[in-house]
């Protein structure tokens, strides 16, 4: 059995030692050979983390067997991307051992795939829930009046894109591309595509 110890704190002023160790331990009570011991220091809000990154490649290289962790809550706080993580070891056969929370979802143990299935099936729930709330509250914005969406562009703005658009013309010869517009108008190049966009809209308009 090749397994990965991942341990995970908050702060530099905590410690992964004693997490690790405890899972040594356990490893050892079980004869699992250990490839790999994998930390992060770092909110376990956050989703990507150098430590996690690895151990996902890991796991998408089928390196190992088994995942072995203190607790639930040092992968990851939140339960949508527990279960996805949870997901993808099924879907690449490794199991996942919690030993402080008496979690076990290799595929011999029964228990351990209830467990498993619990979890994704309230990470749905709740993905539902936070859907509908969304659903919910866009729908009252849009009777109070409130327009959604991207702000549109205000005819001044347009008007100067189409004025930066011009002397990049009249300096170059050609057509502005993006980036010339982005680096005229001080915006980002997504900013100066969508004027662009607009500006080639709005002649085909005024061709038709």
């Amino acid at each position: 059995m090749k397994v990965v110890i991942y341990a995970r704190v908050s702060t530099d002023e905590q410690t992964v030692e004693q997490q690790i160790e405890s899972l040594r331990e356990d490893c050892r009570r079980y004869g699992w050979d250990i490839v790999a011991e994998i930390a992060d220091t770092i909110s376990g809000g956050t989703f990507s983390r150098k430590g996690l990154d690895q151990l996902m490649a890991l796991v998408r290289r089928k390196k190992i067997d088994l995942i072995i962790c203190h607790k639930l809550d040092r992968l990851g706080r939140s339960l949508p991307h527990l279960a996805q993580m949870i997901g993808e070891f099924e879907s690449h056969g490794i199991g996942l051992f919690i030993p402080g929370q008496g979690i076990d979802t290799r595929t011999n143990n029964p228990t351990g795939r209830l467990q498993m299935h619990l979890l994704m099936a309230f990470a749905d729930f709740e993905r539902a829930l936070i859907s509908e709330r969304t659903k919910l509250k866009l729908q009252a914005l849009k009777n109070a009046g409130v327009r959604l969406g991207r702000p549109k562009l205000s005819s001044e703005a347009l008007k100067g894109a189409v004025v930066a658009c011009r002397r990049i013309q009249d300096q170059t010869g050609r057509s502005p591309s993006c980036r010339a517009l982005a680096r005229e108008l001080s915006v980002s190049i997504g900013t100066a595509h969508r004027r662009l966009r607009l500006i080639a809209n709005k002649k085909d308009q005024e061709t038709k």
